[in-house]
């Protein structure tokens, strides 16, 4: 079915382009860079459209038809992957392109098929260059055990920001690096450390069974690339508590809708043993966002972070979640014991440095009372 379709095939009549084909789709990130332009959309009945600076941007051209969406989305995707289409109705898969890796859904809906095509560049960035609003990221690169989460919207950066720790980790020791992942999305160096990145449907066919596995796989540090479902989320757990430096995701806007999250995936009978897991193994959460620059250059992470010290622990032990966030007010001294901070904290300061423009962040931060308040005072 896949050698019906070339991606070299310009298929797609725009007004003053020309016809394109899905290569030349993808050569437009190449051209304006993965931090500007996130992804594309081909979608039956509209144009093919861009998501640009975080907003929906549609060429100026025809509507894609059935035939247009399968000649520009079936090239991109392995025979295997074609099967698998057919039998299930959507696939993750993963396609390379010049500079770019694309992380690509393709998927069935009432118009024929659709595919959302997400752009990560190959150059993992310098933790440095990532956005840390303090200086969190040293403690986290240096940890040797715990849960690591990185949380946000879809699209939020948390792959890239989960790779620039890492690699940083394997540029400064030697560990056994397993991740699981769905697709793999950033191909991390091999340095002093020895990492292996299985992909979930290739390699493995569920997260829960690649952690099985990796329990006899001598890991050190482990990135899980999403928590789906109870049995993963239990199973991370408990590797964050045997003595291994974890790393995973939640789509989650703010640190106390990550514990809620987690809690609300078990049974009421488990919860509080769920909660004294994470008290014990839980060390950081990273919950963050992709705002838009005030002078249209791209877009800037905002962070809000829990270092969970003895004091959050004992909150989340005991089922005071909503306090979390009067520790993160407080507790934001640049040491290993706090490093906290707020998103309406990190938010007024992008604000104060004239990087965010106030209108802007009062659309995105979570408590706009919170926001006014720290605008107010001097950060």
């Amino acid at each position: 079915m896949t050698q019906e379709y070339i991606a070299s095939a310009k298929v797609y009549p725009t007004e003053n382009l020309g016809k394109m084909s899905i290569l030349d789709m993808l050569a437009y990130f190449v051209e304006k860079g993965a931090m500007r332009v996130s992804d594309l959309h081909i979608k039956v009945g509209v144009p093919p459209t861009y998501r640009i600076d975080g907003n929906l941007v549609k060429l100026k051209g025809a509507v894609v038809t059935k035939e247009m969406a399968h000649q520009l989305i079936l090239p991109l995707l392995r025979g295997e992957k074609t099967d698998n289409l057919d039998r299930g109705r959507s696939i993750d898969c993963s396609y390379r392109y010049g500079e770019l890796q694309f992380r690509i859904n393709v998927f069935n809906d009432n118009d024929g098929l659709a595919a959302a095509i997400r752009a990560l560049s190959l150059d993992i960035p310098d933790v440095e260059t990532v956005g840390f609003p303090n200086t969190v990221w040293q403690d986290i690169v240096n940890r040797k055990h715990g849960l690591v989460l990185l949380t946000g919207i879809t699209g939020a950066g948390k792959s890239t920001t989960i790779a620039s720790l890492i690699g940083r980790i394997g540029q400064k020791r030697a560990n056994r690096i397993i991740t699981i992942e769905d697709p793999i999305e950033y191909i991390l160096p091999q340095k002093y450390s020895i990492i292996s990145q299985r992909e979930v449907g290739r390699d493995v066919n569920t997260f829960s069974q690649g952690l099985k596995e990796m329990m006899r796989e001598d890991p050190d540090i482990i990135f899980v690339g999403e928590m789906r479902d109870a049995e993963t989320i239990a199973m991370t757990l408990m590797a964050a508590e045997t003595g291994h430096l974890v790393f995973s995701t939640l789509h989650t806007r703010d640190v106390t809708g990550t514990i809620s999250r987690i809690l609300d995936y078990f049974p009421e009978g488990r919860q509080a043993e769920v909660r004294n897991q994470l008290s014990l193994g839980l060390a950081y959460i990273v919950c963050q966002k992709l705002i838009p620059k005030k002078d249209g250059s791209g877009r800037v992470v905002a962070m809000e972070i829990l270092n969970n010290n003895y004091a959050c622990a004992n909150l989340i032990r005991t089922g005071k979640i909503e306090q979390l966030y009067t520790q993160l007010q407080t507790r934001t001294k640049n040491q290993p014991d706090q490093n906290m901070t707020t998103l309406e904290r990190t938010m007024a300061q992008l604000v104060k440095d004239d990087v965010v423009d106030l209108l802007e962040a009062q659309k995105w931060v979570n408590n706009i009372k919170a926001f006014t308040d720290c605008m107010q005072r001097q950060l």
